[in-house]
């Protein structure tokens, strides 16, 4: 329980040390990727103020349709690597990713801007027509909700039921880590920090905030 509260206490302090797009970041950004990616950085910054007092189906919707208008890219075009998570800043910054970067950057968007943990789950799927493994972000009204589900292959916002394209596998958030069923909150079998990728963007995004406000 010590490790998920330390784990927890790290998502956090994560979100509040980049809650706001400050000039050292926009510096950042324009001299190493253009003044265009700085302003993506800037609308980005716009979604959050004026979004945040919205509801929540508000937010999801304002969210989702912000991060689908970034291009795909895979990962192996994109930074050279088999498996890259992005964080949003370079996501935006780059103005391209794969569906993890997509998922990453909703989520944290959406915790930004008050939506609670345990309504979020990023949700490894299979997809049916593709045939391969694919991430998307789910949302829990309540725990016994059936999902809404957020994702860059289909762009509007649709019940896990409607959605039969996609066949979960499990899902976690910062708080822990579920084997998924469809139109459920799943099974808990243990923490979020069990998935290395989930680990190293968080640590990632730790340090890119303390790098730029040297």
């Amino acid at each position: 329980m010590l490790i998920v509260l330390q784990y927890c206490l790290l998502v956090t302090l994560v979100l509040a040390s980049s809650s706001l797009v400050d000039e050292k970041i926009l510096s950042y950004v324009e001299k190493n990727y253009g003044p265009v990616a700085r302003e993506r950085l800037v609308s980005w910054e716009g979604l959050l103020k004026l979004h945040k007092d919205k509801s929540e189906p508000e937010k999801l919707k304002e969210v989702n349709n912000f991060f689908n208008n970034v291009r795909f890219i895979s990962d192996e075009l994109h930074w050279k690597q088999k498996d890259y998570w992005a964080t949003p800043v370079e996501f935006l910054s780059t103005n391209g990713g794969d569906c993890e970067d997509f998922t990453l950057a909703k989520y944290f968007t959406l915790r930004e801007l008050g939506v609670p943990d345990r309504k979020l789950r990023l949700t490894y799927v299979k997809a049916i027509k593709l045939n391969q493994a694919h991430m998307i972000l789910s949302y829990f009204e309540t725990p016994d909700a059936e999902p809404l589900i957020l994702d860059n292959l289909v762009k509007d916002i649709k019940r896990a039921s409607l959605r039969r394209d996609l066949v979960p596998v499990y899902s976690f958030n910062g708080n822990g880590l579920w084997l998924a069923k469809e139109r459920e909150q799943g099974k808990l079998v243990g923490k979020s920090s069990r998935v290395g990728r989930w680990s190293d963007v968080i640590q990632r995004m730790k340090s890119f905030n303390k790098k730029t406000r040297k």
